[in-house]
């Protein structure tokens, strides 16, 4: 069986996790079966001074994960539409998290395509409200711990994207209300020429 990412992982820098987990594998046990897609995308949010992060306003009873043990899910809605998976890092009081941005899928096809129903396949999976309903995560795996299978949702290490296959640039949607220098940060990793990427 795959490594399971430990919170010592987690507690280090979200810049560091970001592009870290390119490669790694989100896992989510669907009925018994896995489901699971390579990571390919990823975006690091850091600390209240982070314009992006939702931690720059402070705690809220929505954010409330971010400030708390790394190694947790922050899964929250937007847009009225999507829900999105984040991973929180750093130790407890440094708000910071990494969004998963796209994945490659790996397993369980038959489930994805199910939950996808009527998208082509580069369509499954290529952006963050894409691979989390094609996974079936929603609200439910908010503060799910990722360090343990016990939740039915977890991340495995996978094989290392050497530093020439890795792309990083500024985040992506951030809204007006980011100004700089926070609006360029290369906080964004991508695999690059994966069809999987969002764009």
């Amino acid at each position: 069986m795959a490594t399971i990412f430990s919170r010592d992982f987690y507690t280090q820098e979200a810049t560091i996790v970001g592009r870290a987990l390119l490669g790694a594998v989100v896992v989510r046990r669907i009925d018994g079966q896995r489901v699971s897609g390579r990571i390919v995308e990823t975006e690091a949010y850091r600390l209240v001074h982070d314009l992006a992060s939702h931690a720059h306003v402070g705690r809220t009873e929505r954010n409330l994960p971010l400030w708390e043990a790394p190694g947790y899910a922050y899964v929250y809605f937007t847009y009225g539409m999507y829900w999105l998976l984040n991973v929180v890092c750093e130790p407890a009081d440094h708000p910071a998290a990494v969004l998963i941005r796209a994945i490659e899928p790996l397993e369980g096809l038959e489930i994805i395509a199910a939950n996808r129903a009527g998208r082509p396949f580069r369509e499954w999976t290529s952006g963050p409200g894409r691979l989390t309903r094609a996974l079936g995560i929603d609200g439910h795996q908010n503060r799910a711990d990722l360090t343990t299978d016990a939740a039915d949702l977890w991340i495995e290490a996978g094989a290392p994207v050497p530093d020439d296959k890795v792309q990083c640039g500024p985040r992506i949607g951030l809204g007006k209300h980011v100004s700089e220098p926070w609006l360029s940060m290369p906080w964004r990793w991508w695999i690059a020429g994966n069809p999987h990427v969002s764009r």
